[in-house]
């Protein structure tokens, strides 16, 4: 694609929620901050805070009450209090990379954070409404012909009119349109599927546009003429 930052993605995704111990060990240093060691994952939280352990830069062992292999007690360097526990959460963005979000007191509240972030429930922030400027006028006419058509199914969208409204929508099918996405449903990857539209007719802007729709997991793609320019997406000149 030629544009490096999707102006159609919004927030993160691919969550993840990870314990970790929050250590501190002398006043000369920071608290640090690292997992419990699988052996004692399954210990609950007020097992975990306010006792003593030992560490290394990969991960916690607590000592208090706990028997502790001799081989794991030698690869940790540091010893000092477990002061508390946090639920801290990432999450992907745009570029793929994981993020720390910030952290809870309870996997509980860690869990209604990615669940408000999330939007689980598949339907918020995957209609958009955008101005036609950001297509040109044979794009235009392209949907609205392709809308009285029966649409090629391998396109992985479909063109509809609206009733009483010179807009048209379009309706993404198998988003998000990335690799791993594509080559699960579908068998193929994302670059391929543009070769394919290109190969079909679609003009290339048109393409593009959609292909950054589809990556940021888009369902609906409403474009009018009165709607707002999306800001970081391209304007046709011959439509400004």
């Amino acid at each position: 694609m030629i544009q490096k930052i999707n102006p159609f993605a919004r927030g993160y995704y691919g969550f993840e929620i990870r314990r970790v111990a929050v250590i501190s060990y002398d006043d000369r240093h920071p608290q640090i901050f690292v997992p419990l060691h699988p052996s004692q994952r399954h210990l609950p939280d007020n097992q975990v805070a306010l006792h003593a352990g030992i560490f290394n830069e990969e991960y916690a062992l607590v000592t208090d009450d706990q028997v502790v292999a001799e081989e794991l007690d030698a690869t940790c360097g540091g010893s000092g209090t477990i002061l508390a526990v946090f639920h801290s959460i990432y999450g992907k963005n745009v570029e793929g990379s994981l993020i720390h979000i910030g952290d809870s007191q309870t996997r509980e509240s860690a869990q209604e954070v990615v669940r408000t972030l999330a939007f689980e429930t598949g339907f918020y922030s995957r209609c958009w409404e955008i101005s036609t400027v950001h297509i040109t006028e044979d794009a235009g006419r392209f949907l609205f012909e392709l809308a009285d058509i029966a649409t090629p199914t391998a396109l992985l969208f479909v063109a509809f009119r609206i009733p009483y409204s010179p807009a048209i929508g379009i309706k993404l099918i198998a988003t998000p349109w990335t690799d791993t996405n594509l080559q699960q449903v579908e068998g193929l990857t994302a670059t391929e599927l543009r070769a394919e539209h290109r190969a079909k007719g679609v003009p290339e802007e048109l393409a593009d546009l959609l292909h950054l729709a589809g990556q940021a997991d888009v369902r609906m793609l409403i474009l009018d003429a009165d709607a707002s320019i999306l800001e970081g997406l391209s304007v046709i000149e011959e439509r400004a």
